[in-house]
């Protein structure tokens, strides 16, 4: 059964000396299937709408943005991850070095929690060191 959430995304990326924090609050959907936890919600962004699923297991994190961006950002607590990201210059090879992964949730209240924090490469070169905050309720 598909439950209606608001969720809020918010992004620090630190490169260097600089910080950049990016916030996101819509409405989406939960719902659960086998031992997995779904949450779905569109982004409106300057370059046009994405469609994002973020896929929560036990020991991982799946985040797939289909439309104007596509990206496949696997998170695994102290682990590094190929992924992907289509930009408007071809297809980049992501790794995504994860340094801390969180997740609470409350089943009972449809509400839970993930907190990431990883190192960032695009294409080889390091793109930064992102703080991800998932907050859905």
């Amino acid at each position: 059964m598909h439950m209606p959430v608001k969720v809020k995304v918010v992004t620090v990326i630190e490169r260097g000396e600089e910080r950049d924090r990016l916030e996101l609050s819509a409405a989406g959907k939960m719902f659960r299937k086998g031992d997995s936890v779904y949450l779905q919600y569109e982004e409106k962004l300057e370059e046009g709408i994405v469609n994002t699923t973020v896929k929560m297991k036990k020991e991982d994190v799946l985040i797939l943005r289909s439309g104007a961006v596509k990206m496949r950002l696997h998170l695994l607590a102290e682990k590094e991850t190929p992924g992907t990201y289509q930009s408007p210059y071809g297809l980049l090879q992501t790794t995504a070095a994860t340094k801390r992964l969180t997740q609470i949730a409350d089943n009972t209240a449809n509400r839970g929690v993930i907190e990431a924090v990883y190192d960032l490469s695009l294409g080889g070169d390091h793109a930064g060191t992102y703080h991800l905050r998932i907050d859905y309720k």
